[in-house]
């Protein structure tokens, strides 16, 4: 029994190997003609890879922008497969803790687009959509919202989580293309000497929404 986990490695090494063997075989097979068109394959992809991402550019993608009114929502997310929407108040001092994030994650997945809209400017939006809790990211696919990130809850209930915890949040709700391990959440980015803060909700009098921000108007 105790040579078992030995005799397992083993086997999945000669696996590999053979793989690579009949791999490197069938490339040693191929005469000029296969090994050009595999070429032109190849090149083909690239094109189309490049020609989807100039779609994406011309579509807003890229960058994280702030649209002005609920109306431009529609059109925003009819043109492309996969949104990110940020319903924001300036007031709400963790919404600029999303901004800066959404900022790096819109350069990073070009296949998605990151916008911003204030609360303020979009009332029918933002009881069409169930907004209670600001920040509050909207994902939508194929313009309909599949799942929300409310506050921070889902990103480890503190000021100080990190991109990747969020990268990772979008990633599980498949609005952007994650390359990480979806069962591995990631761990809370927590820098020495930073105290852990732990976000309560405030409810805005006069509005029908609550604010995890701690510094709304008197």
């Amino acid at each position: 029994m105790a040579n078992q986990p030995i005799d397992i490695i083993t086997k999945v090494l000669e696996q590999v190997e053979e793989s690579v063997d009949a791999q490197l075989s069938k490339m040693n097979e191929m005469d000029e003609d296969d090994l050009e068109r595999l070429k032109e394959r190849r090149l083909e992809a690239l094109k189309k890879a490049q020609k989807q991402k100039q779609e994406w550019l011309s579509k807003g993608h890229g960058e994280y922008r702030e649209i002005p009114s609920e109306k431009d929502f529609f059109g925003e997310v009819k043109e492309s497969k996969n949104v990110v929407c940020h319903f924001y108040r300036n007031s709400t001092f963790r919404c600029k803790i999303v901004d800066k994030h959404l900022t790096i994650l819109a350069k990073k997945h070009v296949e998605t687009k990151f916008i911003k809209l204030n609360v303020d400017k979009a009332p029918f939006l933002t009881e069409r959509l169930r907004i209670k809790v600001i920040p509050t990211l909207a994902l939508l696919t194929d313009g309909k919202t599949k799942d929300y990130v409310v506050g921070f809850t889902d990103l480890g209930n503190t000021d100080d989580f990190s991109t990747e915890m969020l990268e990772w949040r979008l990633g599980c709700a498949d609005v952007i293309n994650y390359s990480g391990n979806l069962m591995e959440r990631p761990t809370v980015n927590q820098r020495p000497g930073t105290k852990f803060t732990k976000v309560e909700k405030k409810t805005i009098r006069g509005r029908g929404y609550d604010s995890d921000s701690d510094s709304e108007d008197d």
